[in-house]
């Protein structure tokens, strides 16, 4: 299992495209393919974009639409943080 501490990687606002990019094809997808778990640990973090998060696992969610759902976790993630990540998730299901 991967435990990525998302305020290490993103800071106190997750806001920047190219970190959750980075994120995204270094770390995410690479455990997807081998079929570990990966937590994203927001402790810390007080917020985070829309575009970040969709950035984040948007792409993880079309290449691995099985295993997400069972593999990814959020952990630490305070309520406005799960409205957005529950927005994304909404939103790549209605879009497949």
């Amino acid at each position: 299992m991967i435990t990525i501490k998302m305020k290490n990687v993103a800071g106190d606002f997750a806001e920047n495209k190219d970190i959750a990019k980075d994120i995204r094809i270094n770390k995410l997808l690479p455990a997807l393919e081998k079929e570990e778990d990966v937590t994203f640990d927001f402790d810390g973090v007080s917020g985070a974009t829309q575009s970040f998060i969709h950035a984040l696992i948007s792409d993880a969610l079309r290449k691995h639409p099985d295993t997400v759902y069972d593999k990814v976790f959020f952990k630490n993630a305070n309520e406005d943080i799960q409205k957005i990540i529950t927005i994304v998730y909404r939103y790549m299901q209605e879009s497949m």
